[in-house]
């Protein structure tokens, strides 16, 4: 009888196996590394990314206004998306699915859901830009290290401080080793789901950046496929150059990488900038790069930031420079009244910063988030420790 308990107790034990391992092989069949970006217009489009394990290789896009009831599917859109493959070498491949949601409301909350028709990820919401208003952003510095344990405390409690930002701003270095996929999966999971509901604003850092066996420089494969970006850069740098209008900001993306090591890239990027800052209309213009015009470290001197765009930056009243890489953080303007370049780190890696350089403010040792609310007639700009401490704040008024 015993013998007979134990065989039953054995086999009960080998059916649980079976269904949590079948219930987990289920899952993982379902779409994942969810992304909010914007290719077009933030008050009437909205751009979704995610990695597919779909066998059927179809994509597909729900959407609907939000009206607090759960029939979501009644009255949903289907969109249909397309397919981009991301090659991680070694024969490995993955698929990626891109859809543009258009045709939106602005100032309204939508929720919708990306898969195959079958297999679908969770209904996420997120909100289209307003005519006009104020509206708040984050922006973060490098998190490039330890994403899982040690930056996905920033990012989370950015947003727990500031849940109805309308969108984030990563300033470079999101990874350490470019095309590497599990630092990607550790990104993404730091994150958790907030980038399924308030889009990411990139721009690209040296360490998304590899040489190839030619010695050229190649951005990570990973960049194109996750980030749904505006195609408005210069011809064959509109990955990561780029620029975006909301509401009354523009928000010029550089790619810094390319300027300090790619003298035509430099040249393309310096005429390009100078274009769309004097074409802009917008009262509010800012400029996000990896790289700082002015480094809080002795032994670093980006003098090409300097020289050629700085004089920019000033001719055009750009109001802030947003940059990162130096793994401190500091404020300052300098010769002019504007832009004030801010520089700030996220992640765990830390440098220590030459207090004596330009910087009215400074910080080493800290890692620390931003939020920006943009008003008609004032930025208003806060610095916080992972406390949620204000470490730094100013505004910036619009005469």
């Amino acid at each position: 009888m015993k013998k007979i308990e134990k065989l039953l107790l054995s086999l009960s034990l080998c059916c649980a196996v079976l269904s949590s391992t079948a219930q987990t092989n289920d899952q993982s069949q379902y779409p994942d590394r969810v992304m909010l970006t914007w290719s077009d217009d933030p008050a009437t489009t909205q751009s979704v990314s995610w990695r597919t394990h779909s066998k059927s290789h179809k994509l597909v896009g729900q959407i609907v206004e939000e009206q607090s009831n759960p029939d979501l599917e009644e009255n949903a859109r289907l969109v249909h998306g397309t397919s981009a493959l991301l090659d991680r070498g070694a024969g490995k491949m993955d698929e990626y699915g891109h859809v543009t949601f258009t045709n939106l409301k602005p100032g309204t909350v939508y929720v919708y859901r990306v898969g195959d028709g079958e297999l679908w990820s969770s209904w996420n919401q997120f909100r289209t830009a307003n005519a006009s208003g104020d509206f708040s952003f984050i922006y973060l510095g490098d998190a490039q290290n330890d994403l899982r344990s040690r930056w996905s405390r920033s990012i989370r409690k950015a947003f727990q401080q500031e849940p109805n930002a309308r969108f984030i701003v990563h300033a470079g270095d999101l990874i350490n080793r470019s095309n590497t996929d599990s630092e990607w999966g550790e990104w993404y999971e730091g994150a958790g789901f907030i980038h399924q509901i308030i889009p990411a604003v990139p721009t690209p850092g040296n360490h998304e950046y590899r040489r190839d066996s030619l010695e050229r420089l190649v951005l990570d494969p990973h960049w194109s496929v996750q980030f749904n970006l505006p195609k408005n850069g210069p011809k064959n740098l509109q990955d990561a150059v780029y620029f975006l209008d909301y509401q009354d900001l523009r928000i010029v993306s550089l790619n810094s990488q390319l300027i300090m090591l790619d003298s035509a890239a430099a040249v393309i990027q310096e005429q390009w900038l100078e274009e769309i800052l004097k074409s802009s209309k917008k009262k509010w213009n800012l400029v996000v790069m990896h790289h700082p015009v002015y480094s809080t470290a002795k032994n670093r001197d980006n003098t090409i930031l300097r020289e050629r765009f700085k004089p920019i930056f000033e001719k055009y009243g750009v109001d802030m420079v947003l940059q990162g890489h130096d793994h401190t953080y500091a404020r300052g303007a300098v010769d002019a009244p504007r832009p004030i370049y801010l520089l700030s780190v996220a992640g765990p890696k830390m440098y220590d910063s030459d207090s004596e350089r330009w910087m009215e403010v400074s910080a080493s040792r800290t890692q620390l988030y931003q939020v920006i609310r943009v008003t008609d007639n004032k930025l208003y700009f806060s610095s916080y420790k992972l406390n949620g401490e204000l470490f730094d704040s100013f505004e910036l008024p619009k005469k």
